[in-house]
C-alpha cells in the first residue's frame, strides 16, 4: 500500500446485544481521521436502535428498527454506510476480539482457520467471543469481498515474562492454555503510542503503570515499552473489583458455591460476571458516579467505593515492585479519566512511592495532575481502542493481506 493512499477502515466492537462502530480514513504512514461513529443497540430484543454521528459528534442518523440478530444489524449498518459519502468504500473491517489464546500475539487476517480457532477458544471467553464471531460471520456472509482483521485484546500481554503468566497449577492444565493472559491490551497500546508521540521516547520508555478504570478495570506495568505484568488473568473477570465483576477470588469461594449452594456453571457465570463487583457490594448500582453521590448516606455505597480504590492502590504498589520503581502513572478509562475523587483516593498516602497529586489540577482533570515536587509523573489520558483497531487493520493491509 502506498504511503499516501488512504484506506477506509470500519471498526467493530460486538457485545451480546450491541455493536459499536467507527469509520476511519487513514494511511499506513500519515493522515488518520475519524469520519463516523455510532452504535446499534438492543440486538435480538424489541426496539432496536441505530445511531450514527459525524466526526464532530453531530447525530446524522437515528433510527428505530428491528434488529433480530447480528446479521440484521450489520446489514443495516453496511447498507447505510454505502449511501453516505464517507462510507461509499470500505477497504477492511477490523474487529476487537477479546481473546487470542496462546496462539495469537498480533493482529491476524480473518480466514476459516482463524474462525475455527476462535470457536475452540469460546470456553475461555464465553461472554464475549460468541458475539464477536457472529459479527465476523455477518460481514463475511453479506460482504465476502471485504477483508477482515481480528485485533486481540490479549495480544499486548503475550510478551510478559513467563513468571507473570503462570498459575500455580499442574503443567498439564497450563499446557491446555490455562494461564494469565491480561486484557485491555488495545487501550494500553494506544496510551503508550500517545506518550511516545506527545511526550517523547524517554517518557514512553520508562517504568509506567497504566490504570484503565471503567466498567471493566485493570492495570498494567510496562518497562521500556514492554509488558511486565497486569492485574487481569485468565479471563476479564480477574484482578480489580469492577462494576459487576468481583475481581480476584480465593478459588475456595467457587468450590464453596458449587458444593454448598449447588450452583452450576451458568449460575456461577451470572453471579460472577453480572451480579458482583460494585453492584453486588453496594446493592445499589454498578456505576461509580451513582455510588460517589451516595457515599455520605449509604454505607454499602461507601464500602464499594473504598474497596475499588483500595484494591487499585494495592495493585499499584505491587506493579511498582514488579517494575523496580515507578516513573509515570497514567489514569485512563471512563472512571480514570473523569473521576478526580477516585484518583485522589487511589493516590492517597503513596508519598513513599514518590506520588503526590496537585489538588487543583486533579479536580480540573488536567493532563498532568501530579504536584511539581512529585517524583512520579501522574497523567490523565483519554484512551481510544477503536483507532488502534483501525491502525492494526491498515498495517495488515500494508503487508499485502488481501
Amino acid at each position: 500500500m502506498a504511503s499516501n493512499e488512504l484506506k477506509h477502515i470500519l471498526t467493530v466492537n460486538s457485545g451480546s446485544s450491541s455493536i459499536k462502530f467507527s469509520l476511519y480514513h487513514l494511511g499506513l504512514y500519515g493522515y488518520e481521521g475519524l469520519k463516523l461513529s455510532g452504535r446499534l443497540e438492543r440486538i435480538g430484543l424489541e426496539g432496536g436502535i441505530f445511531i450514527a454521528r459525524d466526526a464532530g459528534g453531530k447525530t446524522v442518523k437515528e433510527e428505530r428498527a428491528p434488529l433480530h440478530d447480528h446479521d440484521a444489524a450489520l446489514k443495516l449498518l453496511l447498507g447505510w454506510l454505502s449511501t453516505v459519502p464517507e462510507g461509499e468504500r470500505i477497504d477492511a473491517v477490523g474487529h476487537r476480539v477479546v481473546h487470542g489464546g496462546v496462539k495469537y500475539s498480533r493482529t491476524q487476517a480473518i480466514d476459516a482457520e482463524l474462525l475455527d480457532t476462535l470457536g475452540v477458544l469460546i470456553p475461555f471467553a464465553p461472554e464475549h467471543l460468541p458475539h464477536e464471531i457472529k459479527a465476523i460471520e455477518a460481514v463475511s456472509k453479506s460482504f465476502p469481498e471485504i477483508a477482515q482483521a481480528a485485533c486481540f485484546d490479549t495480544a499486548f500481554h503475550r510478551n510478559m515474562p513467563e513468571v507473570a503468566k503462570v498459575y500455580g497449577l499442574p503443567a498439564r492444565i497450563r499446557d491446555e492454555g490455562v494461564v494469565r493472559y491480561g486484557f485491555h491490551g488495545l487501550s494500553y497500546e494506544y496510551i503508550l503510542s500517545e506518550l511516545k508521540g506527545s511526550v517523547g521516547e524517554k517518557a514512553a520508555g520508562g517504568r509506567i503503570v497504566i490504570a484503565h478504570l471503567g466498567n471493566g478495570a485493570s492495570m498494567a506495568a510496562v518497562n521500556n515499552g514492554r509488558p511486565v505484568d497486569t492485574t487481569m488473568g485468565f479471563t476479564p473477570s480477574g484482578g480489580l473489583v469492577m462494576s459487576t465483576r468481583p475481581g480476584d477470588l480465593d478459588p475456595g469461594v467457587v468450590v464453596y458455591l458449587v458444593r454448598e449452594k449447588g450452583m452450576n456453571a451458568e449460575e456461577l457465570s451470572e453471579l460472577l460476571d453480572h451480579r458482583s463487583g460494585l453492584l453486588g457490594i453496594s446493592g445499589i448500582s454498578p456505576d461509580m458516579r451513582d455510588l460517589l453521590s451516595k457515599i455520605d448516606d449509604e454505607p454499602r455505597a461507601a464500602l464499594a467505593v473504598e474497596l475499588f480504590c483500595y484494591q487499585a492502590r494495592k495493585s499499584l504498589g505491587a506493579l511498582s515492585a514488579a517494575l523496580g520503581g515507578l516513573d509515570t502513572l497514567v489514569f485512563t478509562g471512563g472512571i480514570g479519566e473523569n473521576s478526580p475523587e477516585v484518583r485522589e483516593r487511589i493516590c492517597r498516602d503513596l508519598e513513599f512511592l514518590g506520588i503526590a497529586l496537585d489538588t487543583k489540577k486533579n479536580a480540573a482533570n488536567a493532563p498532568v495532575i501530579s504536584h511539581y515536587k512529585s517524583h512520579v509523573l501522574v497523567r490523565v489520558m483519554k484512551t481510544n481502542e477503536e483507532v488502534m483497531i483501525a491502525r492494526h487493520t491498515v498495517r495488515l493491509l500494508g503487508e499485502g493481506v488481501p
